[in-house]
């Protein structure tokens, strides 16, 4: 994955770069467990820190991102439009991930190789849409305004829906409100659950070894 020609040199570009560095390893962890006898769940175990940390981020990137782009960009309607129909076609994948993690007879016939290639695909074309929308952003603002766009969205991530809402809306005032829901009901399976649900990348202006030390604080990371 090529990363950014601005990060490294700013806080906002630095976090999403980070945030979709940390998805890639945890999707690729995810992927590579297997359950065993003394292990039924190690692939579930596996999964649930890259679905939730996922669903996070797509949610706090409708919330903050788009709005920034709508005021800032030229086109910024039309921006915050890409990036919401290709946040649905992740979430859409996501669901059948989590779908098949817990047995869903709907996706029982669907191979595992079909269903990470579909999460790949779409995680890697949110990666680099989002990309250039904060590319877009860093050229149209300050550095204080970027600031606080990243530090927004860390905060925002952190009480966002922490499973795939595919068909809820993900824009203005209805998108706000179905988040608000949403976010209470995933916490209740959460809890219930006992799910661990990561802690987002927080911005740093610093970047040596932000990456690693996230990584090594998952319990369920493994390499």
């Amino acid at each position: 994955m090529n990363d950014s020609p601005h990060a490294g040199a700013d806080v906002l570009a630095d976090t999403v770069t980070q945030t979709h560095a940390v998805l890639h390893a945890r999707l690729r962890s995810a992927e590579a467990s297997r359950p065993t006898r003394d292990r039924p769940r190690a692939a579930l175990s596996a999964a649930d820190p890259f679905l939730a940390s996922t669903s996070r981020h797509v949610a706090a990137a409708n919330a903050v991102l788009a709005p920034a782009a709508r005021r800032h960009l030229d086109q910024g309607h039309r921006r915050a439009q890409e990036l919401a129909l290709q946040s649905k076609r992740l979430e859409i994948a996501l669901s059948q991930l989590k779908a098949k993690l817990y047995g869903s007879t709907f996706v029982v016939r669907r191979p595992w190789a079909g269903i990470w290639e579909e999460v790949e695909r779409e995680l890697a074309a949110t990666r680099t849409l989002e990309l250039q929308l904060v590319d877009d952003l860093v050229a149209a603002t300050d550095a204080d305004q970027r600031s606080e766009l990243a530090e927004h969205l860390y905060r925002t991530e952190r009480r966002v829906p922490t499973r795939p809402h595919p068909y809820l809306p993900h824009r203005g005032l209805s998108g706000r409100l179905a988040r608000r829901i949403a976010l209470q009901v995933d916490r209740f399976w959460d809890t219930a659950e006992g799910r661990m649900v990561p802690e987002p990348v927080r911005p740093h202006r610093g970047r040596e070894g932000r990456i690693a030390q996230y990584l090594l604080a998952d319990p369920h990371f493994r390499g």
